[in-house]
């Protein structure tokens, strides 16, 4: 009996076991007949990748895959050394698996390449709609052609995003929301920090901002250029923020607005921007009377509240006057004044000697009570009821305490007490009594009986100089 002859050893080609191989799918060790090779080459090929597009996207990582690559490549023509032959048809898999596979691989290495030139291209026009296209142009296979370019520019993508958010803080901003112009510069300064290389699009973004103003508010323009005056290091280029001056028209018409609405500080602070920030501007000429008028206005609206009611006879101004630099210098002539205090001889002054208002005074007089002044005259007078023992009244001038304030400077300029004198010992004289001692006589001091022209000769050196 004869045994059964031996199978044929399969034909070993060193150059389609290494080509094949080449391929890193394992097509060599499936020439040669070793299925679990080829198995343990596509595993260890697709662990490689996997590395490669998550973890490890790095230019030394694909040194290793190169490695892996030469090892399966010499480990093919190792293997297939043993009785070499040459076998066509396995060339030509072999090199027709390795074609395919590496000009698959260059033909995805070139497009990522072609889409890294746009991202550069559109980051050194500042253009983030451009990078933005060409980043969402990418696909898996780019990733698996050159992990490392596409995953190097995903902080194009990452700037991009700060910067769009960025430019909704400075539109917010222009929109009557100022403050948000300091989240929009952090974002700035996080993109040259974290991000460099994204200058251009930063600058871009800020320009455009720069651009829009001013707004058609000015107040709100001017407290852009608050903050960006006191924090143009935050910007993407600090000479450019800093050097962007729109501002100087936008203080004025702020301030000129606020004034009109009472808000006399920050009126003030924005025409002393312009005086000190753009001493050559045609506006600070006129901005500064601004600087002028607003702290006069604020010292106007304190002199008001001070010279209204406070419960008592005299406003608080009597206690406590401020000034009024605005107001005219207490001088010759008729210094027009406001009166103030319980005291009627006031009805009797011409209306010359009276301001209108606190805007128009020269002086603020307080009044005190009236006293018994100097003695003039004393007569005899009967008593009705006891006619034999008349009794004697003293006549006196009606004695007025007086305190005078210079408005402009808040200062008294006169302080004495005024003492206005009439006629005394009437033939008749009428009198009140408050007791049930009526019948007691007249009170024995009495004040004098003034007229129009004694009240005012009295009041006259206080008001004329």
């Amino acid at each position: 009996m004869h045994s059964p002859p031996e199978p044929a050893e399969r034909p070993r080609d060193p150059l389609a076991a290494a080509v094949g191989n080449a391929s890193l799918l394992g097509v060599g060790y499936l020439l040669l007949g070793r299925r679990l090779l080829a198995a343990l080459n596509v595993a260890g090929t697709a662990a490689l990748v996997i590395l490669l597009t998550t973890v490890a996207p790095f230019r030394w990582f694909e040194v290793l895959v190169l490695a892996w690559w030469a090892l399966v490549i010499a480990h093919g023509w190792q293997l297939a050394r043993h009785k070499p032959a040459k076998v066509r048809k396995h060339q030509v898999i072999a090199f027709s698996a390795a074609i395919i596979v590496f000009a698959a691989v260059g033909l995805l290495r070139f497009d990522a390449f072609r889409i890294d030139e746009r991202i550069t291209a559109a980051r050194a026009q500042g253009s983030c709609a451009e990078a933005t296209e060409a980043l969402d142009s990418r696909w898996f296979r780019h990733y698996l052609a050159d992990a490392p370019l596409m995953t190097g520019e995903e902080s194009t993508r990452e700037a991009c995003h700060r910067l769009r958010a960025a430019n909704e803080n400075l539109a917010s901003a222009l929109s009557g929301e100022p403050e948000a112009t300091a989240a929009a510069f952090e974002r700035f300064a996080s993109v040259r920090r974290d991000l460099p290389g994204h200058g251009t699009m930063a600058t871009v973004v800020l320009d455009g901002f720069l651009h829009r103003l001013p707004t058609s508010e000015p107040c709100t323009t001017a407290e852009i250029d608050e903050w960006l005056f006191a924090h143009a290091a935050g910007g993407p280029i600090p000479e450019r923020s800093a050097a962007v001056r729109t501002a100087s028209a936008a203080h004025l018409s702020c301030g000129d607005k606020l004034m009109t609405s009472k808000g006399w500080t920050t009126a003030h602070t924005r025409y002393q921007r312009i005086v000190d920030r753009y001493p050559a501007d045609p506006r600070a000429a006129k901005t500064k009377a601004g600087t002028t008028k607003a702290p006069q206005a604020l010292e106007l609206a304190k002199v008001q509240s001070l010279l209204e009611s406070s419960g008592s006879t005299q406003p608080s101004y009597c206690r406590t006057p401020a000034p009024y630099s605005a107001a005219a210098p207490h001088g010759p002539g008729t210094n027009r004044a406001l009166f103030y205090g319980d005291d009627g001889h006031s009805s009797k002054f011409p209306p010359e000697w009276r301001a209108p208002d606190a805007a128009q005074a020269v002086l603020v007089i307080c009044l005190g009570e009236h006293a018994d002044g100097t003695a003039v005259r004393t007569c005899p007078y009967e008593n009705k009821m006891m006619p034999n023992f008349p009794g004697n009244v003293t006549f006196h001038k009606i004695a007025v305490p007086l305190k005078a304030y210079e408005l402009r400077t808040g200062k008294p300029v006169v302080d004495t007490k005024v003492e206005i004198g009439g006629a005394s010992c009437p033939k008749v004289l009428h009198y009140r009594s408050y007791s049930h001692l009526a019948g007691l006589g007249p009170p024995p001091d009495t004040p004098v009986t003034p007229t129009d022209d004694d009240v005012r000769a009295a009041f006259a050196p206080a008001i004329q100089k």
